[in-house]
């Protein structure tokens, strides 16, 4: 079975110390390929670095999270556009609009993003989306873009029954962490999963983040790593009532076709 995690933080800095083994650990587990998240101008930069140190195994997104758009500025624009010139950087984001802490004012998250959708639409990307406490303000300037754009994955999708069949309904591709496999707060998730057409669902880790709650025995560290990425497909095809074979064929498809992945598996 082949796997493509298509969200890891793998700039992040609990990676220093073993980062290529932890691309070998995945890939020996599966999980051939990754998309290395870009949150902001600096962490887009090494994680394009990444995919050309690891060329057809490794790609990245470039753009700026809401929690950055404070500081985002023309040249920054600038040079994530340069960036995703570049084949193995294959979406704008990770973009969208955080109202949860604003850890940036809302109005600025506002602009920042709506730069970020019109530059998708100008340099046909697609994009990769993260939203918290925000919906209705992302999905009304969605519904305004996505005319324009080559698609989008709503990241990390955790919210409610209502929220999902909006953005199905808008034909936007589902991004699914380990979070369902929380048997306390995933489980709401976990009983609406079987909503998401084939087509339109993909796999993630999120990591460092959101460790699967239900590994066992119980990693001593609570870093989740991309290769614990077929233990999430094993719950969610549970959740699906489909086999994991099937899931894993759709899931690497959707990514590979969604985010025009060049990868040796053909």
């Amino acid at each position: 079975m082949k796997w493509i995690d298509i969200g890891v933080n793998l700039t992040n800095r609990r990676f220093d110390k073993d980062r290529d083994q932890v691309i070998q650990q995945a890939e020996a587990a599966g999980v051939s390929y990754q998309i290395i998240t870009g949150t902001n101008l600096a962490e887009s930069q090494q994680a394009f670095k990444l995919s050309q140190a690891y060329p057809g195994k490794l790609f990245s997104t470039a753009g700026c999270h809401p929690h950055d758009a404070r500081n985002f500025t023309d040249e920054h624009y600038h040079q994530l556009e340069q960036l995703l010139k570049h084949s193995s950087v294959v979406a704008v984001g990770e973009c969208g609009l955080d109202f949860n802490r604003n850890f940036s004012p809302p109005d600025q998250q506002i602009l920042v993003f709506q730069q970020q959708l019109e530059l998708a639409s100008r340099i046909n990307k697609p994009v990769f989306l993260h939203e918290r406490n925000a919906f209705e303000q992302q999905f009304e300037m969605l519904q305004s873009y996505l005319p324009k754009l080559k698609g989008a994955v709503v990241h990390c999708f955790t919210g409610d029954e209502q929220q999902l069949n909006a953005y199905i309904d808008l034909g936007l591709y589902i991004g699914i962490t380990g979070w369902v496999c929380d048997e306390r707060r995933g489980l709401p998730l976990r009983e609406i999963i079987h909503l998401i057409p084939d087509d339109k669902l993909m796999l993630e880790t999120d990591a460092p983040y959101l460790l699967p709650r239900d590994l066992r025995p119980k990693p001593k560290s609570s870093r989740n790593l991309p290769e614990y990425l077929p233990h999430i497909a094993k719950v969610i095809a549970k959740a699906r009532n489909t086999s994991l074979e099937s899931l894993s064929m759709q899931c690497f498809n959707n990514s590979k076709q969604f985010f025009g992945l060049s990868t040796e598996a053909g």
